[in-house]
């Protein structure tokens, strides 16, 4: 544009009503869930904090009976928690506190449990490795100096060494999968919507969720009772079937249909103990009396492309230009976080590389195609889905590994970005593809090399979590999957 002087005085004089209707909003109070408890929290030292994976310590309880009594839980840094800080593992938000609750918070409150801390997550989510966060790496527990699987790091980590026993994590890319399969945990990808997003800070509208991370698989049903279901605010939710996840677990895997997936299988970065030990697993499954036969989805290859066109044409208008709000979409706003995250501007030389990098591409493809990919991405993944339900009208479950490798080494602190990046990328193929179709996927490990696990993933129809609890739960009951 190039206006006169002229019209920007009648244009002064247009939007002068408009100015007006800021100002009455800010002369309302804003409508948020309100939070009457108080709440406290401690750093924790060093010594408290051998693997990098606390972010905060807190004791919130509610209640003293309920389905979670007893029960410790941690919260992933993009959890809104009413008076603890949260950083999202970024240095621009360190001081700030949210003055809300998620739902999810509220949910397991209610239910009894104690919210013991927030745990370390990736710069902005944006990492499948666990070395990008400001406050330094997570290690894996299981193989200290390596990978505890990313984003959500300090969650896997936690549950796995036992200092919590459950943790809820996030996922737009494999972010509960992964770490569940390096730290050797059980983790959900819930269907899309099933658990409501609210308070949760986004990375893209239509794939944002959040699930639970366990040692066990009946935690994890547990933890998935409590939390799923609509709440009436977050517009990802919709037609929400919820299921019996807790009596699945005692159901058994006899008669179950399952669909060994053969491009899930074999990727140039596959390693060779990975594909034995869930090939091994998939016959396994047989000894318990389910159906096993090998299918195939050609469009499984075309799953992670299409995910990076939905993901990198949106990061620098949901992360940058909206301050990790997102548009169009229809729930609770926490204006908080937004103010805080403003903060970038004039900092952005501070970003992880993932973030820098993640940023610096989606502008471009933004200036170049505006959008184009975006829209064709969004196009295909119903494409996609299709692709693997007609799999699913004739088995309850596809399986496949969860990551194509095991936890990888942590990168050294002078490590540059082609290898930062690439630690954090490299593990998201056969996972992402679940988050652009929406089907919940469940990781569990099936065997490990090295001390490092290896994770087999169950992929079930939407809403059907139940069925993916009735043949994790027979697995795990099966043997110590330290000896598979």
């Amino acid at each position: 544009m190039n206006p006169s002087e002229d019209y920007l005085q009648a244009a002064a004089r247009i939007v002068a009503p408009l100015a007006g209707a800021y100002a009455a909003l800010d002369a309302v109070p804003d409508e948020v869930p309100a939070v009457t408890e108080p709440r406290t929290f401690w750093l924790p030292a060093p010594h408290e904090n051998v693997l990098g994976a606390w972010a905060a310590r807190t004791k919130i309880s509610r209640r003293t009976s309920g389905k979670l009594s007893g029960r410790r839980i941690a919260l992933k840094d993009n959890v809104c928690l009413a008076g603890v800080p949260m950083t999202i593992g970024a240095a621009i938000l360190q001081g700030y506190v949210p003055e809300v609750d998620a739902t999810i918070v509220t949910r397991i409150l209610d239910a009894g449990g104690e919210i013991s801390g927030k745990t370390v997550c990736e710069y902005y989510c944006v990492s499948g490795g666990s070395h990008t966060a400001v406050s330094g790496p997570v290690h894996n527990p299981r193989k200290p100096g390596y990978s505890a699987g990313g984003s959500s790091s300090g969650s896997a980590a936690l549950v796995a060494a036992g200092e919590v026993d459950m943790a809820i994590g996030g996922d737009q890319a494999g972010s509960i999968r992964i770490p569940a399969n390096h730290c050797g945990i059980v983790g959900l990808k819930p269907t899309f919507g099933l658990v409501p997003y609210t308070g949760i800070a986004p990375l893209e509208i239509t794939i944002d969720t959040c699930g639970p991370m366990t040692a066990n698989v009946r935690d994890n049903a547990l933890l998935l009772d409590v939390i799923a279901g609509p709440d009436g605010l977050d517009s990802r939710q919709r037609d929400v079937r919820r299921g019996d996840y807790v009596a699945a677990c005692e159901a058994g895997a006899k008669g179950l249909r399952i669909g060994v997936l053969r491009e899930g299988f074999g990727h140039p970065n596959s390693e060779a103990d990975v594909d034995a030990k869930v090939f091994s697993a998939a016959r396994h499954f047989e000894t318990l009396g389910a159906t096993v036969e090998e299918v195939s989805v050609p469009m499984h290859m075309l799953g992670h492309p299409i995910w990076a066109g939905i993901r990198s044409d949106s990061a620098v208008i949901t992360l940058l230009q909206t301050n990790g709000a997102g548009l169009a979409h229809e729930g609770l706003y926490v204006t908080s976080l937004l103010d805080a995250a403003r903060a970038w501007r004039g900092r952005a030389d501070e970003f992880a590389d993932t973030l820098k990098i993640a940023c610096l591409f989606s502008q471009y493809t933004l200036d170049r195609w505006g959008g184009h990919y975006y829209a064709k991405a969004q196009n295909l993944r119903r494409r996609l889905r299709r692709a693997y339900d007609e799999v699913l009208q004739g088995h309850d479950l596809i399986l496949l590994p969860t990551c194509v490798m095991k936890a990888t080494p942590l990168p050294a602190r002078d490590a540059g970005p082609e290898e930062i990046t690439r630690r954090s990328w490299e593990p998201i193929r056969n996972t992402s593809p679940f988050n652009v179709t929406g089907h919940p996927a469940i990781s569990m490990p099936c065997g490990q090399e090295d001390e490092r696990p290896i994770g087999l993933m169950l992929v079930g129809r939407p809403f059907d979590e139940a069925t993916i609890f009735r043949a994790a739960a027979a697995f795990e009951d099966s043997g110590d999957w330290r000896t598979f």
